[in-house]
C-alpha cells in the first residue's frame, strides 16, 4: 500500500483524526500541544498519527491536503485546518459539536 492509501485509509477509518508532532500525552510542539488540548477538551475519542514517527507521512501529507503544516485535524473525512483554526472553533464552542456529531452511533 503506498503512503497515500495509507493516508486514505487513516482518515476513512477515524471520525476524528489529528496528525499531530509527538502523541496526544507527549506532544512534540508548541502548536499540536495547543491543538490537541483543545481537541481533548471536547471529551470525545479521536485518533492521532505521530508525523515524527512517520516520515512518510509527514512528508506526503502536505501536498494531498493542499495544507503545508501540522497540526491537521480532519473530522468526517475533511480537513478542518492547523492549530490556529482548531483553537478558534475551540473557543466559540462550534469544535465540540463536531467533534461529537462526527463520532460513531453508540
Amino acid at each position: 500500500m503506498d503512503v497515500i492509501d495509507t493516508i486514505k485509509e487513516q482518515i476513512a477509518n477515524n471520525p476524528v483524526l489529528i496528525y499531530m508532532k509527538g502523541a496526544p500525552n507527549a506532544p512534540q510542539c508548541g502548536f499540536s500541544a495547543r491543538a490537541v488540548q483543545a481537541l481533548m477538551a471536547c471529551g470525545e475519542k479521536f485518533a492521532y498519527v505521530d508525523i515524527l514517527q512517520n516520515p512518510d507521512v509527514r512528508s506526503t501529507l502536505p501536498g494531498y491536503a493542499n495544507w503545508p503544516t501540522f497540526p491537521q485535524l480532519w473530522i468526517g473525512g475533511e480537513l478542518v485546518g492547523g492549530s490556529d483554526i482548531i483553537l478558534e472553533l475551540h473557543e466559540s464552542g462550534e469544535l465540540a459539536g463536531m467533534v461529537k456529531a462526527a463520532q460513531p452511533a453508540a
